[in-house]
């Protein structure tokens, strides 16, 4: 326990030092291409054959099952050969695997590049930036759209690209930290109503939502803290009890928007968090979205109190952090209690 703890804390700290390094190969990466080589060899050019959504889903299941057996018998054997080896190599292999797990600099970093292109007006490069971490077409948005789409990035992925990847990799070190990446990397890639992976791909989106359920509203409970005290810092930084710019988050809205519009989301997971972000900065976030080429009719998320800016993105993402760090103090404290 006492060095996968020791690990966890440098994962923890290698990710908010360096990210993942460019040009640097990448486990979440692998898992990528294996996926995409199950979706090659058991779909191909599905356009032109006749569908049969029965045999499709069974296809899909035997990609979740093979997917997620490789990637924790490989893991397990990288990090108990480690530990065989040597107990420092051990520590040292268990702490590099959980940088590559967590993904909060890389959120962060990621995100910047859309509100650096903001600021200098290049409206071309920030939709070029966002379209980098989301999924909707972004060939039409606006400085404003380009904005929205990249705080609810921040905000949905504290759940399920930091939050979630900590608590399993604390529970189960590098082999269920991957083993979860592998069915969030299954989901994103195939777990799409569309014309191609509406079968292929449901069985993965279920098992995301199922392994995303409590981790998601941990992930709320967990930001609504981080909201109060922001506003809390915020009133002592400006001496302003109450305030709409932005800059003084309030978690009190933040509780009440995340209460009444957690489930303004066809997932049951998704606007968890982006609900409380919503209400935290006094923003109207979601609504209808362009995927593929197609509207998608989505309802909106929270109370448009002010209207959106590109500094949101740098609030989203402090939210974002403290809401981390909160929660990597809470598994360090119950790390050290059972050691």
């Amino acid at each position: 326990m006492k060095s996968h703890l020791t690990a966890f804390l440098i994962g923890f700290i290698l990710d908010r030092i360096i990210g993942d390094p460019m040009n640097f190969p990448h486990p979440i990466r692998l898992i990528g291409s294996l996926i995409a080589f199950f979706d090659k060899k058991f779909l191909g050019d599905v356009e032109n054959k006749e569908r049969k959504p029965g045999r499709e889903t069974i296809y899909g299941l035997v990609m979740c099952i093979l997917t997620i057996t490789l990637t924790a018998f490989i893991t397990a054997a990288v990090v108990i050969s480690a530990y065989k080896l040597h107990i420092a190599l051990g520590i040292a292999v268990e702490a590099v695997l959980t940088c590559y797990i967590l993904a909060a600099k890389s959120l962060k970093d990621e995100s910047m590049k859309v509100h650096t292109e903001l600021m200098k007006g290049t409206i071309e490069s920030a939709r070029y930036a966002v379209s980098m971490i989301v999924g909707r077409d972004t060939k039409s948005l606006d400085e404003a759209g380009i904005t929205r789409a990249t705080v609810e990035t921040i905000a949905e992925n504290t759940s399920d690209g930091v939050i979630a990847p900590l608590i399993y990799t604390f529970i189960g070190g590098p082999i269920l930290g991957f083993t979860y990446k592998a069915v969030n990397t299954m989901d994103s890639m195939t777990g799409y109503h569309n014309d191609r992976y509406e079968y292929f791909g449901k069985i993965a989106a279920k098992l995301d939502d199922f392994v995303n359920y409590l981790p998601a509203r941990i992930s709320a409970f967990l930001m609504i803290l981080s909201a109060y005290i922001l506003g809390i810092a915020g009133v002592f930084k400006s001496g302003k009890k109450d305030s709409t710019d932005g800059v003084i988050f309030s978690g009190k809205n933040a509780y009440r928007i995340f209460k009444r519009d957690r489930y303004n989301h066809k997932s049951p997971n998704s606007a968890q968090t982006e609900s409380v972000c919503a209400g935290a900065l006094g923003l109207r976030l979601a609504g209808d979205a362009s995927y593929f080429g197609k509207i998608v009719k989505k309802p909106y998320i929270g109370d448009k109190l002010r209207q959106i800016e590109a500094e949101d993105i740098k609030r989203a993402a402090r939210l974002m952090y403290l809401t981390e760090d909160i929660c990597m103090i809470i598994l360090m404290i119950i790390g050290i209690i059972l050691i």
